[in-house]
């Protein structure tokens, strides 16, 4: 399988971890109860629980990006070296945003974020 293909999958599984920590992280502070039920009049759930969850969606949003960009160069025949490489930017890009969101420092936090975006647009510039 190639890398491009590999990196969808692992990113996927980053995708699902970064689900359970959100949520364990809404556990924690509001409690299996208040999480199980119709979450109306929810408190708002905030420190790193908070970064966590808006992480998670944010990399909701990559993802569906990342995995179309990489499905349609492997349906052309055009993944290569560039693509390859955009795919591990974005993949290493992710962790380290996952990772720098929840402990909660803004610039290095974009800084990461761009070089995922960079990764997107190597695959991108590849179909176009």
């Amino acid at each position: 399988m190639p890398i491009e293909l590999q990196l969808v999958v692992w990113s996927a599984a980053l995708t699902l971890l970064q689900c359970v920590i959100a949520v364990t992280g809404a556990m924690l502070q509001v409690g299996l109860p208040t999480l199980a039920g119709n979450r109306e009049k929810m408190p708002e759930i905030t420190g790193w629980a908070g970064r966590a969850a808006r992480a998670h969606g944010n990399m909701l949003q990559s993802l569906v990006l990342f995995a179309a960009l990489v499905l349609v160069a492997q349906a052309t025949g055009k993944l290569n070296a560039m693509t390859a490489l955009g795919a591990q930017l974005f993949f290493w890009g992710r962790i380290a945003y996952a990772l720098v969101y929840m402990a909660g420092v803004p610039w290095l936090r974009t800084a990461v974020w761009t070089v995922s975006i960079i990764g997107l647009v190597l695959i991108f510039a590849q179909l176009v």
